[in-house]
């Protein structure tokens, strides 16, 4: 089995109904997925990352994705990273590069030194400041995303993802100035967003209403990230339902439990957006594979030689 984006259009989603049942799952075909990964920090966490890595390659991703840290912390580590999966995996990597921090010429280098190692997918991203410091664009450098997408398809034909956010970015002005930034991203190149993580389902098909009354019909990729710790998740700044953390509550130091009841909430999120016409995911691993192999096996996504048969 191998799997291929799929670049349907909001167009496609439009025509499904709504907020129907978790489908079957005889006839029901396995989603496109996709994975974020994070550049380690120290030795230790760079086995588990290549651990992690290795477990989910046999899934046959789309791609995967590796972050930069804020204010542009972890640039090294990322290129190193994305270099050694280009070298060392089968998987088709696809490198986030931000606008902080950095000059249009020291940007523009990154991006020619990627094309040239065989790096031809981006994440675009503004990028967040350091801890504690407010967004200022560097005097030099590429003001925002869009400016950044822009710039890149100058140098090269990348092909381009960007972040869109169902519950609107933290500093936009409000949510209709934040659809215009994204239409921005995708007018100036990009082929495809994917959405900050979220738990409650009825605001990403509220967005993608949304999306499609503005003119955008690029594929918006839900961002899915199984909760493996309630109290961290709640920091993240989406919205929890409130039978969400009622699941949660009273298993903090209950981590078997946790597991599993992560596996199935996300499991059934994912079941749900298929019911509703999505067919593709990305997801944030945080370089544990475990609960996100587990998940794609319940959505019947399985390793690429498993169940051949010899004629």
């Amino acid at each position: 089995m191998t799997h291929s984006l799929n670049l349907n259009s909001l167009e496609r989603w439009a025509e499904a109904p709504r907020i129907n049942p978790l489908p079957a799952r005889d006839g029901v075909p396995p989603p496109a997925i996709s994975f974020e990964f994070f550049p380690p920090k120290t030795e230790a966490l760079e086995t588990q990352l290549w651990a992690c890595i290795k477990r989910l390659e046999a899934l046959n991703p789309s791609f995967v994705s590796v972050t930069y840290g804020a204010g542009g912390s972890t640039r090294e580590r990322t290129h190193a990273t994305v270099e050694k999966l280009v070298r060392e995996t089968s998987l088709t990597p696809a490198a986030h590069l931000t606008c902080v921090g950095a000059t249009r010429d020291e940007v523009d280098e990154v991006a020619r030194r990627y094309w040239d190692a065989g790096v031809k997918h981006i994440v675009a991203l503004r990028g967040d400041p350091p801890p504690g410091q407010a967004y200022t664009p560097h005097q030099d450098g590429y003001e925002y995303a869009a400016d950044l997408v822009a710039g890149l398809k100058k140098i090269a034909d990348f092909e381009i993802t960007v972040a869109a956010y169902p519950e609107v970015h933290p500093e936009a002005t409000n949510p209709e100035a934040d659809l215009d930034n994204l239409k921005r991203k995708l007018d100036n190149g990009a082929t495809r967003a994917i959405t900050q993580l979220f738990f409650d389902n009825t605001l990403y098909l509220r967005f993608l209403d949304r999306a499609l009354a503005a003119g955008i019909k690029a594929p918006i990729v839900p961002g899915i990230m199984p909760i493996t710790n309630f109290t961290q998740a709640s920091k993240f700044g989406a919205f929890i339902p409130a039978w969400l953390a009622n699941i949660f509550e009273g298993l903090e130091d209950d981590l078997e439990t946790r597991r599993m009841v992560a596996a199935a909430t996300a499991a059934e999120q994912v079941r749900l957006l298929q019911a509703n016409g999505i067919d593709e995911f990305h997801f944030y691993t945080l370089n544990r594979p475990d609960l996100t192999y587990a998940i794609a096996r319940i959505l019947g996504v399985k390793p690429a030689d498993h169940g051949a048969v010899s004629s």
